[in-house]
């Protein structure tokens, strides 16, 4: 049983079903935080709002990136990822608390999409900067 873990294709299938699970967890965390509901909203044309989804996919997924790239268990990659996302929701909020005089997550939900577009730059600027730091 041991062999099969060396294969390259098994444990690339591995990885990926653990990432593609992570990310649907840690979506479904983003959308208990944000005030409106991402797929609704995307479903009906809120371009801000798929902006926003997209630069939180993005992040999540490019820290993994890094995580698989620098560990060698799935446990460990696991780990550096969801210490990565906790870190993508600080900043989340950091992005919030900075912009008193605007509502982030209100203004992404009415479909501004400059906030929409800066939070997708936040997110993804901040996946590499999490990602340099895993080890």
């Amino acid at each position: 049983m041991e062999g099969i873990w060396e294969n390259v294709f098994i444990e690339t299938a591995a990885r990926y079903s653990v990432v593609v699970l992570c990310t649907i967890v840690f979506l479904a965390i983003f959308e208990l935080v944000t005030s409106y509901k991402n797929w609704d909203e995307i479903k009906n044309g809120n371009l801000s709002v798929a902006l926003a989804t997209g630069g939180k996919l993005f992040g999540i997924m490019n820290i993994f990136r890094f995580s698989i790239e620098h560990n060698d268990t799935i446990l460990v990659s696991v780990g550096w990822g969801a210490a990565g996302f906790v870190l993508l929701i600080i900043g989340y909020f950091i992005f919030e608390f900075l912009t008193p005089t605007i509502k982030i997550d209100e203004e992404i939900g009415k479909g501004n999409i400059a906030v929409g577009l800066i939070s997708m730059v936040i997110s993804v600027g901040l996946s590499y900067i999490i990602g340099a730091n895993i080890i």
